[in-house]
């Protein structure tokens, strides 16, 4: 059984357990408010070894970064293994808070973990007073399905700084 719980800096090294491999078959690029759908053929065979960009890594230190800078992250653990891992960031703008990270080990996908991380943080979100909700989302048919299918909408004015970030991410906002 998958038990939810707020993590702390030192445990994030623990993403390690996440194989968030896939098979993409589906793509979409952003044109300011609207989503073009295209068929691909992209196998992202998860986070690799190092420090380089798509790494362990580099995934673990921003996530300790983000957790050090005042955001919250939740652990779905099946036993002393991170199943899924969501980190919600107060305050992108006055009004607005950040699903800043969303991941889930396949073997975990489809049995409610991803909806479940996403509903704490939504609490999160709501209990600091957001009227909004962003993110910056990987631009496969899964991802952007999983986040419409929750009301968020591609935004035209996505915010400058992670546009700059993440230029190929698909961002969308909800409000909440």
């Amino acid at each position: 059984m998958i038990k939810y719980r707020r993590m702390q800096s030192d445990e994030l090294v623990k993403i390690r357990d996440i194989d968030r491999s896939e098979e993409i078959r589906v793509g979409y690029e952003q044109r300011g408010s609207e989503l073009v759908r295209f068929d691909v053929n992209w196998d992202d065979h998860g986070w690799l070894e190092g420090d380089g960009d798509h790494s362990f890594g580099r995934m673990i230190h921003f996530a300790q970064k983000s957790v050090t800078n005042g955001a919250t992250a939740i652990g779905a653990f099946d036993g002393e293994r991170l199943a899924g891992i969501a980190i919600y960031r107060p305050r992108l703008t006055e009004t607005m808070g950040q699903l800043e990270l969303l991941h889930v080990g396949c073997q975990y996908r489809r049995q409610g973990t991803a909806s479940r991380l996403f509903e704490d943080v939504l609490s999160l979100a709501k209990a600091d007073g957001a009227t909004h909700l962003y993110v910056s989302a990987t631009p496969s048919g899964s991802a952007v399905g999983f986040y419409t299918s929750r009301g968020f909408k591609p935004t035209d004015t996505p915010d400058p700084d992670l546009l700059a970030e993440e230029p190929e991410d698909i961002h969308m906002i909800l409000e909440i």
